[in-house]
């Protein structure tokens, strides 16, 4: 079988066709102007389909990758950063109009099942991706296939309390991971600390190399809830390997001074846990969509 898959992000919509073998065959992608309303939306993303699955020589499965959580119960899509999204029954009315069968996930759970497929972590049973970017998420892959649990919460890690009456959160609650780890995050501490307003990259491109007393309590201040956050994952899923995803696991220190944060909080006197950088970018939402077809 033949497999579609489709990252519906903010700015654009990419569609992938990958053989049984999940070699890429077909692969597009168009903007996804918003401001045209959930339509004009639903129709680019049908058109975009069947122009793919033309080129197909056999059935094909289909699965959407997008921001957000799908309400299981009412297929309704909530908390997408498409707002015109919200609230729309996206899968009823794709599947209607493509007259099949689709499969949608979101972006954390897609990113961690093209990694522990493709990418990363292929050569690892039981998979924790993470997401860390403007949000902090994570997905759970077991066997390779996506565990949600009960609640359609597994991997939800950047909700978990890291510091009670911390933060507040975008969620309602405070002192979640996200408002300590995410980008946006970062950026407001490090303007709270006395620095000038500066991205992420900006910031560790000017004093990583050259730190001030403010950098240095930024960095040690990051380093310690990174690894307080991640050790309480892996002391409760323990899993084969963690893969990091999002721009801000494109800091370096991460990989070695974030992982020795991370495996001194680990209940186990082998703390060789992998955290490992991902390989796929990215292209891993667009092909954990196709891979939804198998899970």
């Amino acid at each position: 079988m033949n497999r579609i898959g489709i990252d519906l992000g903010g700015t654009k919509i990419e569609v992938i066709l990958l053989s049984s073998a999940n070699k890429v065959v077909e692969r597009t992608r168009i903007p996804t102007n918003q401001r045209d309303g959930y339509e004009a939306i639903i129709e680019r993303i049908i058109n975009l389909t069947k122009k793919v699955r033309s080129k197909a020589k056999q059935e094909c499965s289909i699965g959407i990758c997008t921001p957000g959580a799908l309400d299981m119960e009412t297929g309704i899509l909530k908390n997408s950063n498409t707002v015109c999204l919200i609230g729309k029954p996206i899968k009823t009315d794709l599947e209607n109009a493509l007259n099949c069968s689709v499969k949608i996930d979101n972006d954390a759970n897609c990113f961690a099942m093209a990694e522990a497929l493709l990418g990363a972590g292929k050569n690892y049973a039981v998979v924790f991706g993470v997401i860390i970017g403007t949000g902090v998420g994570g997905g759970l892959i077991l066997n390779r296939r996506i565990h949600h649990g009960r609640l359609f919460i597994a991997g939800e890690w950047g909700h978990q309390i890291l510091h009670p009456n911390g933060r507040k959160c975008y969620c309602g609650k405070m002192g979640c991971v996200e408002t300590y780890l995410s980008g946006p995050s970062l950026e407001k501490y490090w303007v709270e600390l006395g620095g000038k307003a500066l991205s992420l990259e900006n910031i560790i491109e000017s004093f990583e190399n050259n730190p001030n007393e403010e950098y240095l309590k930024w960095r040690k201040e990051y380093l310690a809830n990174f690894g307080i956050a991640l050790s309480n994952v892996i002391n409760i899923i323990d899993p084969d390997a963690v893969i990091l995803g999002g721009g801000v696991s494109n800091i370096s220190f991460l990989y070695d001074e974030g992982i020795v944060a991370v495996r001194e909080n680990i209940f186990s006197t082998k703390d060789d846990t992998p955290i490992l950088p991902n390989k796929l970018g990215d292209s891993a939402g667009v092909f954990g969509a196709a891979l939804l077809g198998q899970d």
